[in-house]
């Protein structure tokens, strides 16, 4: 157990559907008082509801984390009326699924403003709380695209590649001036949530994750595990992030030629892409709740290999050594 491990309010942004709103649940489920932030007021009751019925506290707070002085006024409301932050999880986001060249600059503005700026905001709020009294965690929730850009994906694959140069800036700056605040970064694979339906898109058909699909349960508990375990700089989650981010890092050009050749049909669905209004300019979730889930729960995994055994180090640990010592027993006595 960390000594940094939040006792007080932990806010999570992007909380009133998919993986923040699984987040929200899962730390109402460890007994956290919770501050939930998102433009979806709808949205946001109900997970409220969810997080205190896992046995959780709950404060809700309609916020577009695009504009920084409206999350600064969140966290000072979460302070004065909830409780101190010790923790913080930025996880809002929008996007725009189409080819580079037909979104417009005030989509790409939008996309970074929130994305990537609105990390920032959420950051730079809870640093002003955290670093006076040297405590506190701060988790980004990255994913395998802060490494790896795909087609189709444009604007947020840069956001995500500059929370990245973020995330790691910002770190090297608390470690040096020796601060007990820790941040940390986790890096997902595709997941179901309710974004493919609501995000704008000019694909001709709705597009969806490309495979393997996770649930946001299971983005959830790593997120989690990483906010109680901040020691580590990142966390990945899923094989597939993984292997994502290491063959990127061997192989560049060898996937950019794969993803010329597979990416655009890895995210496409057989639903026509017709009047869908999307959630870029304002929330889909303001009048009517969309939960947690999309609509991929018929293939998502539930659970990670991967994830389990990041959570229980000692257990794999225990097993690689028992392994490596049975290995040895057997080559002696062949010998």
């Amino acid at each position: 157990m960390s000594e940094n491990r939040p006792d007080g309010v932990v806010v999570v942004t992007g909380a009133s559907a998919g993986v923040g709103r699984a987040v929200a649940v899962e730390l109402g489920a460890r007994g956290k008082r919770v501050a939930l932030l998102a433009r979806g007021a709808e949205g946001l009751k109900s997970a409220a509801g969810e997080v205190e019925e896992a046995g959780g506290q709950a404060w809700i707070g309609v916020v577009d984390v695009a504009e920084a002085s409206a999350v600064e006024a969140a966290a000072a409301s979460v302070e004065e009326s909830f409780g101190r932050i010790d923790g913080w999880i930025n996880c809002a986001f929008a996007g725009v699924f189409a080819p580079t060249w037909e979104v417009t600059t005030e989509e790409f503005r939008r996309v970074t403003e929130v994305t990537y700026l609105g990390y920032v905001h959420g950051t730079l709020a809870a640093l002003r709380r955290m670093r006076p009294r040297d405590h506190g965690t701060i988790v980004q929730v990255g994913s395998a695209l802060a490494y790896r850009g795909i087609p189709l994906q444009a604007p947020y694959c840069a956001a995500k590649h500059a929370i990245q140069g973020f995330h790691d800036a910002l770190r090297c700056e608390l470690l040096h001036e020796h601060s007990k605040v820790r941040v940390t970064m986790v890096q997902l694979p595709a997941v179901n949530t309710p974004q493919f339906d609501w995000v704008v898109s000019r694909l001709g058909r709705r597009p969806r994750p490309v495979a393997p699909v996770y649930e946001p349960e299971v983005a959830a508990r790593g997120i989690c595990h990483a906010l109680e375990h901040p020691q580590r700089r990142e966390r990945w989650v899923g094989a597939s992030t993984a292997l994502t981010i290491i063959a990127n890092s061997v192989v560049p050009g060898v996937l950019d030629r794969y993803l010329a050749r597979t990416g655009y049909r890895a995210q496409l669905t057989d639903r026509p892409d017709v009047d869908v209004p999307g959630n870029l300019w304002q929330p889909r979730d303001s009048t009517a709740d969309a939960g947690c889930h999309g609509s991929f729960d018929d293939e998502a995994w539930r659970h990670s290999i991967e994830g389990w055994c990041a959570r229980h180090p000692v257990v794999v640990g225990g097993t690689a050594l028992s392994a490596a010592a049975l290995g040895g027993r057997v080559l002696r006595a062949r010998r």
